[in-house]
């Protein structure tokens, strides 16, 4: 399908990365760096793996996307191996794909790294074998699967060319790859396997089955040492200390770890609720105390088991939402920071910086002080997810500076970001009883000073708050300020008026201390949503027919309509200078909207419709979070550092689809091409003269023409004190001769002494700007000439306009010509300035022998009188110029 004509993708933003987003449910790899000395650890994110070291839980590589999501990952001490459907490949530095190794014909979903081979096992129970460098099938194993599904697989420590496969039927198997043959079956234990790890100990093996127990196998005699009993469903790992302490560490499908004495032989501590989730990975660092674990929650943690009773507590962290985010706003004016609240009822923010200045702010809570007795993971105590907020930093280190409303909840929650925890106020107006149904909080404004907050509830009241003590201020209207559901509520810069925009189709203006109505307009429409710039007072409104209305505060009166979307517009955002208005629909476009000019600029179409979306108050990003996606996107901002061609785009303009950032990169065949925005892009090139009218100046420097008439003062005043020596020794470079245009010299140099005698043949040669004048005279073309003057320096230019007299070598034609050529260039007004100078140092050489001769007194006259005219004209100009500004600077205004 060939592209449309005119399509392209977003002219204004380009995928930059992704932030929030740490960990899934497939189980982490960690492998060791001998030259770097240390140990790393990566986890898949959907299509892509991420790479941290383990001191310092720093991110450090974001693997190149694969086209689909990731199944299974495993790592060499220098590669790192990931598998999507039926294909493996193999990474190198983190990031570059290395070798690639087709050959199954189902999905895998068990990889294992095996020297200088990797072993692939896909869900029909096929093992394939290769070899890592030349990617060729080493060997290939078929088991039956309805009598040997294999669900586990590992290698045995000292046993050579071994292979241990466990089947979800319970069996093991203990194959000898290099001979392909079947060493020993072990029968089980009448539960499928999950895990296979290697103990500590020679010839033992821990096995994980489903029923929940825990079984150290010895191999090499068959015969088990010891049973663990999970009562918390199957196990999904586990991992054994290797720093002294025999313990051995099971993870469970509801988060919870059990710790196991492997001397005692019984549970020595229970980590419940380590992850909300499944424990997707668990490992224990080789020869120290820290724990590693990750899970489906968007959580990755280190453990540190350096207390009394065996208890690890955590050490470092990189936690994300556990549920898709629903609304985003930047915190501050420097852009660093975003703030976050998700379905999973969790306020996070993001910096856009370094994942360390992440943090979470905690879930809301019904009774904070009850809830910190029982725990931080008592459900029930939990408030419902966040649907709204808005923030101030202007006071955030004296008291809360965020205010959120809460999904079907009538109060609104404070919260403090230095504290990162959630306030102590909930602020619910004193007039309505908590127990009313149907009415709940809707729209929420903090005020630019930081004290005051404006709550908009469903039932049409709106309600003034101080968010330092949580007293009600009072409320706008003497009922209330709508007849319908609060759809808005915004403060102006200065607290002087405020907003509210109601279903009922009203848009009301109030005062903002007297509370006092000022206002009304009435819209065609019920309104979704609505936004204010609070620099240029431009208020927002989207309306449920997808359109878009702004208004302008200062006068009441709507200035600009959109056409909007083909959807409900879910968000709206503006670029900081409030030039542009940026929108997010369900019919997953993104539109950018130019208020001068009233017109749709950069339109661009993504897989998943954008829930929210908010831009950077330094314009560097554009943030977005999208539906069903725990991520949040940045888009950088291609006006900032490169050419943009803006241009209005039609009303019938259809966008082509743009990858998420992160998003894989290989393009099929036959695949619609998107347009580069800057292949049309328009390059304006400023023609010599804009009009005939206007005087133009040259680009020449100042140095060029400037100084022309004090040339002789500047001579003597550089005059050398002492003649130049001659160099004993040739020198080094390639001699140049004196000039605007480097020339070298001659290579044949003569070595006898200079010649006193004076060559009168020299001095009778005429220049190339002296002839090319003679033949101008004729043709009447002065470009030649003039394009010669232009390219010589001060000094030559003195030479040559010196040599147009008879003595100097010239005549009175060319000097006539001279003066004709400066005529043309007054006529046509371009290179004033140059005609000025040229005609002044020509006057001050010449003066003499012009007023003997009449035909240059003639010419002269000429040129005079064209040169008043010109400049009487640009004085009057200048006089009319200074006239009004000098009446803007003293007038009383």
């Amino acid at each position: 399908m060939a592209a449309e004509k005119g399509a392209r993708g977003s002219v204004l933003f380009t995928g930059y990365r992704s932030v929030g987003v740490y960990s899934n449910h497939l189980p982490h790899v960690v492998r060791y760096h001998k030259k770097h000395k240390e140990y790393y650890l990566s986890t898949a994110v959907g299509k892509s793996f991420l790479t941290y070291n383990v001191s310092k839980l720093g991110q450090v590589a974001v693997s190149n996307a694969l086209p689909e999501d990731i199944t299974c990952l495993a790592a060499s001490p220098t590669l790192v191996f990931a598998s999507y459907g039926t294909v493996l490949k193999a990474f190198s530095r983190n990031k570059e794909v290395y070798r690639t190794y087709k050959g199954h014909d189902a999905e895998i979903h068990l990889v294992l790294h095996f020297g200088g081979h990797v072993i692939s096992v896909d869900t029909n129970s096929t093992v394939i074998i290769w070899d890592i460098r030349s990617e060729e099938e080493y060997l290939q194993i078929t088991f039956d699967k309805s009598n040997f599904a294999v669900s586990a697989i590992m290698h045995p420590s000292t046993y050579l060319n071994k292979i241990l496969f466990g089947s979800e039927q319970g069996a093991l198997q203990l194959w000898n790859v290099k001979s392909n043959k079947l060493v020993f079956t072990f029968s089980g234990w009448q539960a499928g396997v999950t895990v296979l790890q290697q103990a500590p100990a020679l010839d033992v093996v821990a096995i994980g089955l489903t029923n929940g127990k825990i079984v150290l196998h010895n191999l090499k005699f068959d015969e088990t040492l010891m049973t663990f009993q999970q009562d918390w469903g199957p196990i999904t790992s586990i991992s054994f200390r290797t720093d002294g302490h025999p313990i051995m560490a099971a993870g469970s499908p509801i988060g919870h770890i059990g710790l196991w004495d492997l001397e005692e032989k019984k549970l020595m501590s229970q980590m419940r609720k380590a992850h909300s989730t499944a424990i997707a990975g668990l490992t224990f660092v080789h020869g120290e105390p820290l724990l590693i674990t990750n899970g489906a929650d968007n959580a990755l943690r280190v453990w540190i088991f350096d207390g009394p009773g065996g208890q690890g507590r955590l050490l470092r962290f990189r936690v994300g939402h556990s549920a898709p985010p629903t609304f985003i706003r930047h915190l501050g004016q420097d852009g660093k920071q975003i703030l976050s609240a998700g379905r999973d009822g969790a306020m996070h923010s993001f910096s856009t910086v370094h994942d360390r200045y992440s943090k979470s702010l905690g879930h809301g809570s019904k009774n904070k002080a009850k809830a910190k007795k029982v725990g931080l993971r008592c459900t029930s105590l939990r408030l419902p997810p966040v649907v709204s907020f808005a923030s101030e930093t202007a006071r955030q280190h004296d008291w809360d500076g965020i205010i959120a409303c809460h999904r079907s909840r009538l109060f609104c929650t404070t919260w403090n970001f230095v504290r990162s925890t959630m306030g102590q106020h909930k602020l619910k107006p004193p007039t309505l009883k908590s127990g009313t149904q149907g009415i709940h909080a809707t729209a929420v404004e903090i005020t630019s000073c930081g004290n005051y907050v404006v709550i908009g509830l469903s039932s049409g009241n709106v309600d003034l708050y101080n968010i330092q003590s949580g007293a009600h201020r009072g409320c706008y209207g003497k009922d209330r300020a709508h007849d319908g559901a609060i759809r808005g509520v915004v403060v102006d810069g200065l607290n002087q008026m405020t907003v509210t925009v109601g279903s009922d189709k009203l848009i009301k203006f109030w005062k903002f201390k007297s509370k006092q109505l000022m206002h009304t307009v009435d819209i065609p429409v019920s309104p979704t949503c609505s936004l204010l710039h609070r620099e240029s007072g431009m208020l927002a409104v989207a309306l449920d027919d997808f359109t878009i209305r702004i208004f302008d505060i200062e006068t009441c009166k709507l200035v600009r309509r959109f056409p909007g979307h083909n959807g409900k517009i879910n968000d709206m955002t503006y670029s900081p200078d409030g030039r542009w208005l940026l929108t997010a629909s369900m019919d997953c476009t993104i539109k950018v909207w130019d208020f001068p000019s009233g017109c749709l600029i950069d339109c661009f179409l993504l897989d998943s419709p954008v829930v929210s979306l908010t831009m950077s108050p330094t314009g560097d990003y554009l943030a977005t979070v999208h539906v069903d996606d725990l991520a949040l996107y940045l888009w950088s901002n291609k006006s900032l550092y490169s050419l943009v061609s803006l241009r209005p785009l039609p009303s019938d303009y259809e966008p082509l689809v743009v990858m998420l950032p992160g998003a894989s990169e290989e393009i099929e065949e036959d695949v619609v091409e998107v347009v580069d925005a800057s292949e049309d892009m328009m390059e304006y090139e400023s023609p010599e003269q804009l009009a005939e009218q206007l005087v133009t100046l040259s680009v020449l420097p100042e140095s060029r023409w400037k100084n022309l008439l004090n040339l002789d003062v500047i001579k003597r005043r550089n005059k050398p004190k002492e003649p130049p020596k001659i160099p004993k020794s040739a020198p080094f470079f390639i001699p140049t001769l004196p000039g605007l245009i480097p020339r070298f010299g001659s290579e044949a140099q003569d070595e006898s002494p200079q010649s006193k005698i004076v060559s009168f043949g020299v001095l009778e040669q005429k220049s190339a700007f002296c002839v090319q004048l003679e033949e101008s005279l004729n043709n009447n073309n002065y470009d030649d000439p003039l394009k010669t003057v232009k390219a010589l320096g001060p000094s030559g230019i003195e030479t040559e306009i010196r040599n147009l007299a008879p003595e100097g070598g010239g005549s009175v034609e060319v000097m006539q010509s001279f003066l004709k050529m400066i005529g043309r260039m007054l006529e046509t007004k371009l290179d004033f300035e140059l005609a000025q100078a040229y005609l002044a140092l020509f006057l001050k050489i010449h003066l003499r022998f012009i007023s003997s001769e009449a035909t240059l007194v003639e010419e002269v006259s000429v040129l005079s009188a064209n040169l008043e005219e010109t400049w009487l004209h640009m004085q009057t100009l200048f006089n009319q110029s200074l006239c009004v500004l000098t009446y803007m600077k003293s007038a009383l205004l």
